[in-house]
């Protein structure tokens, strides 16, 4: 039999006070200030590198998951896995109107992420298009994508 919710907010009082005010850390869900400007200034630095696919670095050039996952290990933020894909299943979905500077906007084709980039502001998102481009500030093209944020 699952407890109630009256029954677990009850138990919830009953441990406050015998354990008196417990201090609770911040969520984990969410890139400090400091982070998101870091992410946001790298992101800006290097502007300009060329898309290379399977690119992971500002020598050789970066595809989109290679260019998040280097400024996001730059700017101390997260670790990210390699791929679009993988950086997907990272972090906490979040709805599309909540976006903040620092989360990962992911498009989708069939439900699978084809591509990433980093949301700035106002419809805008850092990224390493594709071949013949370089990483820039662009709007966001399409509604089909989600937004994933990276503790």
């Amino acid at each position: 039999m699952r407890p109630t919710r009256r029954a677990l907010a009850c138990a919830a009082v009953l441990i406050v006070s015998l354990l008196g005010p417990v201090a609770v850390a911040a969520p984990a869900n969410a890139l400090t200030e400091g982070e998101k400007t870091r992410v946001l200034a790298i992101a800006k630095d290097l502007k300009g590198t060329p898309y290379r696919y399977g690119g992971t670095s500002p020598r050789s050039g970066f595809d989109c998951s290679g260019f998040t996952q280097y400024v996001f290990k730059k700017a101390k933020a997260g670790n990210l896995k390699r791929t679009a894909g993988d950086q997907m299943r990272q972090g906490k979905s979040i709805r599309k109107n909540r976006k903040r500077k620092g989360d990962l906007v992911f498009f989708l084709n069939g439900g699978k992420a084809y591509h990433v980039g980093i949301y700035h502001s106002k419809g805008r998102i850092w990224h390493s298009p594709r071949t013949g481009q370089s990483v820039k500030l662009e709007k966001i093209w399409s509604s089909n994508y989600v937004v994933r944020r990276i503790p």
